[in-house]
């Protein structure tokens, strides 16, 4: 006699199967939105044990009635909208010429060589402690902050691109070279199609070194913008919207970098589990 599982009659079958194939198919975003309750829930219950000064933390029900006073006025759609225009130019920027001499870099040995350290000493070097430099130089408007937020972005996609071109299989490219490629067939149909997957990685780590950048640029000299808002609402101890405005922009440091994400796994579904 062999053992069967009988089906549980309480439980619907077609109901059990279409249960297991959410919590399946939705469970990294399950955990990971169960891992950021867990976090405010620890926070606001931490305030029950110990007596913080409101002038220096806030809670997290505080923050987020905050954070609805400020979207229901608008203030943080305005100050999201001036702040989102520097970013579109200074990204925007940083990808295309980030992307060129990172290519360039790791096809052209040479090039490679001498550039290597120079972009190694830039990226290392405190590009933070330049910006009020820049915006003197450049301006407060939106120049200066691209600036800003460009200089912080580009390093990224360099340093994968090049990565990605030392990678590429010497097969391929002694493929297209014997069927009679140019050198324009190495780069469109070989070079970049590998090199795409180290763009999209480099381009998670770019974006938070971007809304960096943002909020650096119109910390030292903006009248407006999200940037300026968190330093505004923190001069007034308005620590509630301070925190806020903060929340948000980690808000959009999660949907910028799930958005990769999902165009990596659209446009590459064989690394879908890497």
């Amino acid at each position: 006699m062999t053992d069967q599982t009988l089906p549980n009659p309480a439980v619907p079958a077609d109901d059990a199967v279409t249960r297991e194939t959410f919590v399946e198919r939705y469970r990294k975003p399950l955990l990971g939105a169960l891992a950021v309750l867990l976090f405010f829930i620890a926070w606001q219950a931490v305030f029950l044990v110990v007596p913080f000064n409101a002038l220096f933390i806030s809670k997290p029900n505080l923050i987020f009635s905050g954070l609805a006073e400020l979207v229901v006025s608008g203030e943080l759609w305005a100050d999201l909208a001036v702040s989102a225009v520097p970013f579109l130019y200074g990204f925007t920027a940083a990808v295309v010429v980030g992307v060129t001499i990172g290519i360039v870099m790791g096809w052209r040995v040479r090039v490679g060589y001498a550039l290597d350290p120079l972009m190694t000493v830039f990226y290392a070097s405190p590009l933070v402690a330049l910006a009020p430099l820049l915006i003197v130089f450049f301006g407060v408007g939106v120049s200066g902050k691209a600036i800003i937020i460009f200089l912080l972005s580009i390093f990224p996609f360099i340093f994968n691109a090049y990565a990605g071109v030392r990678a590429v299989d010497r097969l391929l490219i002694n493929v297209v070279r014997s069927l009679g490629g140019k050198e324009k067939d190495l780069y469109l149909k070989v070079i970049v199609p590998s090199v795409l997957p180290y763009i999209v990685a480099g381009a998670r780590i770019a974006v938070g070194r971007g809304l960096i950048g943002v909020l650096v640029g119109e910390f030292f000299a903006a009248s407006e913008g999200i940037g300026y808002a968190i330093a505004k609402f923190g001069d007034l101890f308005a620590l509630d919207k301070m925190f806020a405005c903060i929340l948000s922009v980690m808000i959009i440091a999660v949907v910028l970098t799930e958005g990769i994400r999902w165009a990596e796994r659209s446009a590459f579904p064989w690394r879908v589990g890497q």
